[in-house]
Formats: structure tokens, sequence, C-alpha cells
């Protein structure tokens, strides 16, 4: 098909084409999600028969969404188990009070985030952090949360995994016979533009985004179960010790040693670290557990209480920790949380040990909080009075059946809210294992023999099933699904294009037009198209519509396809220059107080200029 009278005689290529620009329509339009527009024009394609029910669903398949499908689970998992908060905020932290120092740290870390998770995670986790470091340093938002979004998703063209485009015309071309792009392929281009935006943006940022803000304070991980510590007056109740070998709770039980009784002391939960893994299981005490040399105990009593078992026993007694978050509790797998007392209770005017909250909830009341006074000595002895809250301390799961008894009490807040926020952060070094590992076996994959959907799926199982994610329901939950459901139902419109002859045509005439100049000027022409494109629906449905008409017009060319199909991922990416144009530039559009024509100033001049350097530096990596 090479006139235009040829594509207009061609059915089902006039019914593509109606169904491609109804397609933007809708994605600019953004009355309906994009994962149903990818899903309506999946099935229009299959309603007029120009594709087939395989080749629809075969993006379902494609190893470059199986990809990104395991890549939200290692990326969740670096997320939850606090590894990304931790090496950013050490990193952030250089920078001190210096607007200077700050504006490069923030392009560097986060540039350096994105590159192995999503752009969107990245500003999620970083935006807090910026915002409460800008407040210290008494900087204006406003100059510092556009290039966090910007610099996410420079981060992204530093790798192959960086963003979908990198994986989509990846797969692309291992489809189409030819080799893929190695793990860091991109990085020298991506280098040089971000480089190139950080010379930009510096000024520009100064400049156009001088507005005084006030900043909001944020809650960090946790921070609501640390502050309910505090409100029950416990800081000078909770101590942390450690059994040692000589000891003479080794072998013996709580019930054995009756340490309650004796001492007035209550075990609240014992951490015993698993040897072959290096991670620390995190249980409640109960009346039959066995403690074993190395145990790790959180205990409740008086200072003069806990000296006298520290003594008898030959514990350890931990030094007051300073963390960041000052909890004397660790959340992991136990948590906290306040019940209010029933008036119509069975429990009121029975002691908390009559009541048996330890033995028929698995729970520990740490504190009453009654007529505005705590009371956190010898708890267990306390009356229950009608109304008293109650700070309940106990495994997530028990906490949880709590709620269903709400003839006794009432449970204060959302458990299952409170959990997601705890970092597992004593899963952190695995996690990090696991990604290390994960990204050397996908960049010496050639090597080794194992292709890269191979890895990535083994390194999201690792994070499930060694407890780097909480659950599996909340693996489930951390896949992007609209995301995946976007690209693989859009992969029916990128076989469309091809099997009815329209990517041709368009690189026929593309070429035609521009070939006399060379294949740069065609490069310039695959640029633009993509950019622009980008800049209104997203990148990872430009990249699907892009990739086979830059394949074609190489094709046509009889040059390299690969400078081209690396200018179509770099273009789907390096999109500034409005608010809708990508997640993280939507979400930092109020933290910054930003306006539509904030983006255009900083955006526009940004996207021309990546726009310039990707064109002119691409074939020098890649030649045609």
């Amino acid at each position: 098909m090479k006139t235009l009278h040829d594509l207009v005689n061609n059915t089902p290529a006039v019914l593509t084409i109606l169904i491609f620009f109804s397609t933007i329509v809708a994605f600019v339009s953004s009355r309906v999600r994009s994962d149903i527009v990818a899903l309506c024009c999946m099935a229009a394609l299959l309603a007029f028969g120009i594709v087939s029910p395989k080749d629809a669903l075969a993006g379902f398949s494609n190893s470059s969404v199986v990809i990104m499908l395991a890549l939200f689970i290692v990326g969740g998992a670096v997320f939850q188990t606090g590894l990304a908060k931790t090496v950013s905020r050490k990193l952030l932290r250089m920078a001190g009070t210096s607007e200077t120092k700050l504006f490069f740290l923030i392009m560097g870390v986060t540039s350096f985030v994105a590159a192995f998770v999503s752009n969107t995670g990245t500003v999620a986790l970083l935006l807090p952090i910026i915002l409460a470091m800008a407040k210290s340093a008494k900087i204006s938002p406003s100059k510092l949360m556009m290039p966090l979004a910007f610099a996410s998703s420079m981060g992204g063209m530093f790798t192959l995994i960086g963003t979908p485009p990198n994986l989509i015309v990846d797969g692309y071309l291992r489809d189409h016979g030819r080799g893929g792009f190695g793990f860091f392929d991109f990085a020298p281009i991506g280098l040089v533009c971000f480089v190139a935006g950080l010379l930009l943006l510096y000024p520009l940022s100064k400049f156009f985004m001088g507005k005084k803000s006030k900043l909001k304070e944020n809650d960090e991980d946790g921070h609501a179960l640390v502050e309910l510590l505090n409100e029950y007056e416990l800081d000078s109740f909770i101590f942390k010790l450690q059994i040692g070998d000589n000891s003479q709770m080794v072998g013996k039980t709580p019930q054995e040693l009756d340490l309650h009784r004796r001492f007035g002391v209550t075990l609240l939960e014992e951490q015993r670290r698993n040897k072959l893994l290096g991670t620390v299981v995190q249980e409640t005490v109960s009346a039959n557990t066995v403690f074993s040399s190395g145990d790790v105990l959180y205990a409740l009593g008086t200072r003069e209480h806990i000296n006298e078992l520290v003594q008898i026993f030959n514990l350890t007694l931990f030094a007051e920790e300073t963390r960041e978050d000052h909890a004397k509790l660790d959340f992991y797998d136990l948590g906290l949380s306040e019940i209010l007392i029933s008036p119509e209770s069975k429990l009121i005017n029975l002691t908390i040990e009559e009541a048996g909250f330890r033995t028929r909830n698995n729970v520990n009341v740490l504190s009453i909080k009654r007529a505005g006074r705590c009371i956190s000595s010898d708890v267990q002895q306390q009356t229950i009075h009608s109304g008293d809250m109650m700070l309940v301390h106990g495994a997530w799961s028990d906490i949880k059946k709590m709620k269903t008894n709400l003839r006794e009490w009432i449970i204060i807040g959302n458990p299952d809210e409170e959990l997601e926020n705890v970092a597992l952060d004593h899963k952190a070094p695995l996690a990090a294992g696991i990604m290390s590992a994960m990204v050397m076996m996908m960049v010496f994959s050639d090597q080794i023999g194992i292709p890269p959907v191979t890895t990535v799926i083994v390194a999201g199982l690792l994070m499930v099933l060694l407890g780097c994610v909480r659950s599996v329901d909340t693996a489930y939950k951390m896949i992007g699904w609209e995301s995946i459901v976007l690209i693989a139902a859009m992969m029916s419109m990128s076989t469309a294009l091809s099997s009815t002859g329209i990517s041709d045509f368009i690189a026929t005439n593309v070429v035609q037009g521009l070939q006399a100049y060379g294949p740069w000027t065609v490069l310039v022409g695959v640029y633009i198209v993509t950019s622009v494109l980008s800049t209104f629906i997203s990148n990872s449905a430009t990249a699907i519509l892009v990739a086979p008409i830059a394949w074609s017009a190489a094709t046509q060319l009889g040059v390299s396809p690969t400078p081209f199909m690396m200018t179509a991922a770099i273009a789907a990416s390096a999109v500034f220059a409005l608010p809708i144009s990508t997640p993280p530039n939507a979400m930092v559009m109020n933290a910054g107080h930003y306006t539509f024509m904030d983006y255009v100033k900083l955006g526009v001049p940004l996207q021309i200029v990546m726009g310039i350097i990707a064109i002119l530096i691409i074939p020098f990596f890649f030649p045609f």
C-alpha cells in the first residue's frame, strides 16, 4: 500500500484509522480510564475482524508485559521494606540547608531510584521527604517539586527497566528477530540528556519558580503508632532485653518462670534471628514460649523491676535507641491499636487479668487512659471501667480479629491502614540482595543464557516468598493493573497498524518526504511524532503505536532499526510540557503550587532541548 488511493480502498485500514483516532481522542479527553479505552480499542479491532483473537490477546503474554508486571512487585518490595526511603534519606541529608546542593542531590537521587523502579513510585516515595527537607531549609517547594518530577522521567531513560517504552521497543526488536537492548544500553543517551536537563533546569527553576508557599507536615511511616506510645506515656516503661548464653531463662517458658507475679514485668514480644536468611522473626510471648540464647525481648515494667529481672537472669539491657521514628517497638508483624470499652461490655468491673485479653485475644494491654490520666503501672490488676481507652499490643492478625467483638469494645482507627504504613525494614538487606542479583543477571543475560523475563519473574517470586512484601494479597495490590491492561490491550493496535499496511504507508511517505535529507532527518520526524503524541497520551501507548512506524521507516531506508527504536523510546519518555504529560507531573502540581503555565515555562524548553540533544547523539551510539 503505497498511495492514499490504496489506503482509502483498504476497508480494514480505514476502520483501523478510525479506531486509532477515536482511541487517541478518548485518551486525551481522560473521561474514561485508560485501560478501559485500550480494552475498547482491542474489542473494536476484534469485532471488525481486523485482528484475530490470538493476535488481540498476544499482548497479555508478551514478555515485556510480564517483565513490567513482575517489576511492580520488585519495586513495591523495595518501597515496603523501606530500602528506597533509607537510601534516599541518607543521600539527601548530605545537602544540609543549601538550596543548590539540595537541588542537585534531588535530581541525582531521584533519577537513580527511577532507573530501577517506576517513576510514579519514586515520586510518591521522595515527595514527603523532600517537602520536609525544604521546610527545614526554608526553601520554597515550588523550586524543588517540578525538578523532582522531571528527574524521575529522566531516570527512566538510564536502564532497560527504567520505563515501559524502553521495554516495549526492546520487545518489538526481539519479536522481529533483532537483538534487543542491553540493560545499560540506554545509559549513554540518558546520562547526556540528564546532564543537559540538569544544567537547564537549575537556572529556569530559580527564575520561574521562586514562589513563596506554605509547607504541610507529612507523616512518616508508622508515625501514628509512635504517637500512640507517646500519648499513653509509655516511654519509660518499655525496655529491650537480650537473653545470653548463661541465662537461666534459656529453655524455660514464662509460665515456668512466673515473671509477672515475681517481678511485675510483662514480656510483650520476642525477636529471633533466622541465621540462614539473616531475617528477624517477630512473635508475641505466650505462656508456652520457650526462650533461646540470643532472643531479643521487649518488656513492659518499671525500670526498678526490669533491673531486678536483668540481674537475676543474666540478661543484657539495651541502651535506649536513638531511632528516627523514636519508637521503642517494631511493628513488622506485631502492632498497636486503641480500643474503647463499650457501656454494655461484660468486662466492666473485671481486672485486665480477669478479662483474659492475653489468653483469649492474644494481646497485651499496655496502658489505660481514664479521665485524661494514663495508667501504665500494674496494668493487669486495674479494674475495667465503661469508657476506658486501652492501648493493646499483639499480632496484627489478632488485632484485626478484635474488630468483630463490637459488644465488648470498639477498635479506634483502622489496623489495616496502620499495617500498610509500616516499613518492613528488617527485610531491607534481603530486598537489596535480590534487587542487586536481578540487575546483575539482567546486565549479563546474554553471557549466562538466562532471559530477562525469567530473571524478573524469579526476583518477584523471591520478594513474596521471603517476606519482602507483607502478603500475596499485598503483592497483587502493588501491581499497576491499569498500566498492565493498557499496554497489553494496546498491542493489538500495534499489530493492526502493521498488518493493514498503515505503518508501512506512514513510513513510506515520511521516508519519501525526508529521504533526500538522509536518515537523520527521518529520525527527527520519528522523534517529533512520538514526542507530540506522548505529550497528550501515555508514553506506553505512544511507544506501542510508534514502534511499527519506526521499524518500517528504517526498513525502507535500508538502515538499522536500532537508532529509530531508541529514538521512539527516548521521545516517549522525555515529555515535560504539561501537567497531564506524565503521572509524576500531575503528582507534584499541588505540592509545588503550580499552574498550567508553570509547566509550559519549564517543560517546553526542556522538552525541546532534550529532543535536539537526543537526535544529535543517538546515531553516534547506535549508527544507521
